[in-house]
């Protein structure tokens, strides 16, 4: 079987310039892989107002539980400057053991690794006993508005349901092995407008400075610290990201202040639970007569983002044990488990069944020049090979 090799499903799939929100090419080269192996292919598009049609892929090998759910994203970033490539950002040269191209880590390569491992297993032990199925979105570079959670939705709206998920993203630091995301942090994002009287600077008790305000709210939020972390996350973070006035004159107060911050929270706390102390603490700081005195308390309004991502950890033993173990046979190496890093998709699959993260090495991702080497495609090939043995056979006990 041709799709046995990933370092040539790769080559394939870098070839497919597969810039976020355009297919490329890239969802019909992986069905052509995954079709002759005996997949049922669907391709869905979905849509919404204000934001671009996305093409996604559903493909399922088996009718019968345990189903076992490899989930990912073919699109990719722009390239930036090409010019500045040592090789064509879509050609997947190889040169000194690495295989160059926007991709190659982020995250067509766990595709390709995971197609050669289903395929390898299908070679060696015919299909599994139960069912394989990949979740493939063109829209996790993009807003993620009309990827992974639509085409979850549209599933399992058709009866499909699962038992596990592994998500192909890069999650290894420096060495493939290195890492499991078994969790993320939930993130939400937030803009306060403060709402000041506009003077001249010469006559501050005409005015009312909401800069003043904005100075004393920006640092009630960041300190003291949120909290100071938990037994599996990292402690809770607020940043601060921009603070502005679209205020040109030097000699004049301005009406308003605004500013943008946004949270990487623990599971200390919930959504609900973190707005409501977001907002105590500007309320106490609005009141503040540091900087103000004798004022009343400045008046300001927030916005909170549309769709905040929500903590979350997988406890499933099974899922977790069979990967490590696959990864410890495999490299040697027992792999940390961790909730760091930013959101991916698993925010979205955690509704469904349990999840974890696991691709390549990430230290390219994103960059000029992003590169794998060729022999970790190979080495995750047989990790993910031996995942699979591991996780039919455990699950079907």
């Amino acid at each position: 079987m041709a799709a046995t090799d990933p370092v040539r499903n790769l080559e394939t799939l870098i070839r497919c310039p597969s810039i976020t929100p355009k297919e490329g090419g890239a969802l019909t080269e992986l069905a052509a892989m995954l079709e002759p192996l005996g997949f049922s292919i669907h391709r869905m598009v979905a849509s919404e107002a204000g934001t671009p049609d996305i093409e996604n892929l559903y493909a399922r090998l088996g009718t019968s539980g345990p189903h076992l759910m490899f989930a990912g994203h073919t699109d990719v970033v722009p390239v930036g400057d090409e010019a500045a490539w040592t090789h064509p950002p879509f050609g997947a040269e190889i040169a000194d053991g690495m295989m160059f191209g926007r991709g190659a880590v982020d995250m067509k390569g766990g595709i390709a690794c995971f197609v050669a491992a289903v395929a390898r297993h299908i070679e060696e032990h015919g299909a599994p006993k139960g069912s394989i199925s990949f979740l493939i979105t063109g829209d996790e570079e993009g807003p993620a508005i009309n990827g992974t959670a639509k085409l979850l939705q549209w599933a399992a709206e058709r009866g499909e349901r699962w038992d596990a998920c592994i998500v192909g993203e890069p999650t290894n630091p420096e060495r493939l092995g290195d890492m499991i995301k078994i969790g993320r942090r939930g993130s939400i994002s937030g803009t306060v407008s403060v709402h000041g009287v506009q003077g001249h600077v010469a006559y501050p008790h005409l005015a009312d400075n909401p800069l003043r305000t904005v100075a004393a709210m920006a640092q009630s939020l960041m300190y003291p610290p949120l909290d100071h972390g938990t037994e599996q996350f990292p402690p809770t973070n607020l940043e601060v990201t921009s603070i502005d006035t679209g205020n040109a004159a030097t000699n004049v107060i301005p009406a308003k202040a605004t500013f943008s911050f946004n949270v990487r929270f623990n599971d200390t706390w919930s959504v609900e639970s973190l707005k409501a102390e977001v907002l105590k603490r500007l309320d106490q700081a609005a009141a503040d007569e540091a900087l103000r005195p004798g004022r009343k308390a400045m008046k300001y309004t927030i916005v909170w983002s549309e769709r905040p991502s929500h903590v979350f950890l997988t406890r499933d033993d099974a899922l977790i044990s069979s990967l490590s173990a696959a990864i410890e046979a495999k490299t040697g190496l027992r792999p940390a488990l961790s909730t760091t890093g930013g959101t991916s998709d698993a925010r979205f699959i955690k509704d469904y069944c349990p999840v974890v993260e696991f691709g390549l090495v990430g230290q390219t991702m994103h960059m000029v020049d992003e590169r794998v080497a060729v022999r970790d495609l190979e080495d995750l090939t047989g990790i993910y090979s031996h995942f699979i043995k591991r996780w039919f056979s455990d699950a079907s006990l």
